[in-house]
């Protein structure tokens, strides 16, 4: 019983990362009408509304984390080049 339940656990964890992504880039566009951040590939991811908008410019290197949701890829956390470095 224990080998069906950790098989259906692992089903389970896999299907759910297929509906997952990561990607890394350089912004291309930041549109703040629709919340959406284009990368230098040309595909789109879609910010929440409690993003600081003004921190994320046109060229800057990014590694986001995404979802897919409807059809769009929805942005669960990116991380920004550290400010610091030189």
């Amino acid at each position: 019983m224990r080998t069906l339940i950790g098989a259906v656990g692992a089903m389970l964890m896999i299907s759910t990362a297929a509906f997952a992504g990561q990607t890394e880039g350089l912004i291309k566009k930041v549109d703040k009408d629709t919340l959406t951040l284009t990368l230098d590939d040309g595909k789109s991811y879609k910010l929440n509304a409690e993003t600081d908008l003004d921190a994320l410019k046109p060229g800057m290197d990014i590694v986001i984390a995404f979802d897919v949701t409807n059809g769009e890829n929805v942005v669960t956390d990116m991380q920004l080049p550290d400010s610091d470095a030189n």
